[in-house]
């Protein structure tokens, strides 16, 4: 690809991105739902406000990163705008950056610390680990068998990503009181997990034959299963 066609799907893609972030920047509504969502249907205004600035640590990435995703070489399998690929890119480098920044504490956020450690077990079951552990391998192995190179560098590259926000959520300066630092701390690793684990469906399990067409279905359930907010969050110390 030549530098002027790098260019024009780097504007496009970049125009995509901001079009999402426009339509996802958050605000009270969205980390009020987000909240709801992830075991707080009663959020105060100061956990209301912990969650947006979660929300937009993410999102003002995004067009950045679909700018950038056609500059990358060996990246022009999956830099369209349109391409699952290209999003769960985004979705799993955003949230990498997002845990980065969030490793320096906001000076003006209430911290509340719990009393005991937590590991990454308390944020991602062991089963949903193990689940996207598989699911990368296999994908991996299958990749590398048929010599899809770059896209088998795409997905050690997702799992890696993926694995760097669950380590860093679980490290990081609580944010706001325990309740809604757990909630957030576990979307953070599920949707990492989950991400990585869809990845894995869209990229190494194409179709056009029916194991690989059932390996696609069990993949992408296995992501809605990992991603989707538990019945119950683990407790914290001020539900005990």
């Amino acid at each position: 690809m030549n530098i002027d066609n790098v260019v024009a799907v780097a504007i496009a893609c970049g125009l995509f991105g901001l079009i999402i972030l426009i339509a996802l920047w958050p605000g009270q509504r969205q980390g009020t739902r987000l909240l709801a969502k992830w075991g707080l249907p009663h959020a105060t205004p100061d956990q209301v406000s912990v969650a947006v600035l979660y929300l937009r640590r993410r999102r003002f990435w995004y067009p950045w990163l679909f700018v950038g995703l056609p500059l990358i070489p060996g990246a022009s399998a999956f830099a369209n705008g349109d391409n699952f690929s290209s999003i769960t890119t985004v979705l799993l480098l955003g949230g990498l950056i997002a845990e980065v920044l969030a490793q320096r504490p906001t000076p003006s956020a209430r911290r509340e610390a719990v009393l005991a450690p937590r590991g990454i077990l308390d944020f991602a079951p062991l089963w949903a680990i193990v689940v996207t552990a598989l699911a990368a391998v296999a994908a991996a192995v299958r990749l590398a068998v048929v010599g899809e190179w770059p896209l088998f560098g795409f997905i050690v590259g997702g799992t890696a990503a993926a694995w760097g926000v669950v380590l860093l959520a679980v490290r990081r300066p609580a944010a706001g009181d325990p309740d809604v630092d757990l909630a957030l701390r576990c979307r953070s690793a599920r949707v990492a997990l989950g991400l990585a684990t869809a990845a894995c469906a869209t990229t190494a399990w194409p179709g056009g034959n029916l194991p690989s067409f059932l390996a696609f279905v069990v993949t992408l359930a296995a992501f809605i299963a990992i991603a989707t907010p538990p019945r119950k969050l683990p407790a914290t110390a001020s539900s005990k």
